[in-house]
């Protein structure tokens, strides 16, 4: 009796909790836990992840579509090189002449550029982000139009610039400025013309192909895409 007794005082005792963790067996831990596993995920669980990965494939087309239409049409010139290096199988590579360091140079801003970012070589820190302001040159007829004259470079973007200038992004790299715009693939159809062209231009100019001229947009940030090219007076459009 003073058994029972004691045993019922001992429970009487013990918290709500208490009392249920010690009659919860591993065997019913074991299958709450397997039910709580087998129950569908919420909704939004689901639809965060996804919303994630479809904002980052869109990411880079949707930039390109904003330069297009807020960006300013401008016309680059490239480097004259050997055609053997333009173009090989589907790749067009372009060097322009405001990727060299020789030319940035002698533009207004350099010095101040070279001085904000400049390693311990004398020479321009790689990664080194930078603006090319370009000046529109007028064109005169319906050839093949003048490149924009770069006037002078700059750490930051500019927060005013006449109508007839842009600034164009770059980041120096392995001595040279990229732009993002150096490197092109060509459909089938097109590749085979421009080759003819790049070097029947070059035999003319003793296998030195003429400069070639390229039309991109600039958006305000300075980002640019591609827009169409000229191989002697043949446009090419992307």
């Amino acid at each position: 009796m003073r058994s029972d007794s004691s045993e019922s005082s001992t429970n009487k005792s013990l918290s709500p909790e208490a009392e249920f963790s010690k009659k919860l067996t591993f065997r019913d831990y074991l299958i709450a836990t397997e039910q709580k596993a087998n129950q569908p995920l919420p909704f939004w669980r689901l639809l965060i992840p996804l919303a994630i990965q479809t904002g980052i494939i869109l990411a880079v087309p949707t930039q390109a579509m904003y330069t297009n239409l807020a960006g300013k049409e401008v016309i680059l010139q490239t480097v004259p090189v050997n055609p053997d290096e333009v173009l090989r199988d589907y790749t067009l590579s372009l060097d322009y002449n405001i990727s060299r360091i020789a030319n940035l140079r002698r533009l207004s801003g350099w010095d101040d550029l070279l001085r904000r970012n400049q390693s311990r070589n004398g020479q321009l820190l790689s990664g080194t982000n930078l603006y090319v302001i370009l000046q529109e040159q007028q064109s005169f007829g319906r050839g093949v139009p003048r490149a924009w004259r770069p006037i002078r470079v700059s750490s930051n973007l500019p927060n005013y610039l006449p109508n007839n200038q842009v600034a164009l992004r770059g980041v120096y790299q392995d001595g040279y400025v990229i732009y993002g715009i150096e490197t092109y693939n060509i459909p089938e159809e097109q590749r085979q013309q421009m080759n003819n062209d790049i070097f029947r231009i070059a035999q003319q100019n003793r296998r030195r192909t003429r400069p070639i001229v390229v039309k991109v947009r600039v958006d305000p940030q300075g980002k640019a895409v591609p827009v169409s090219l000229w191989v002697g007076d043949r446009n090419y459009t992307f």
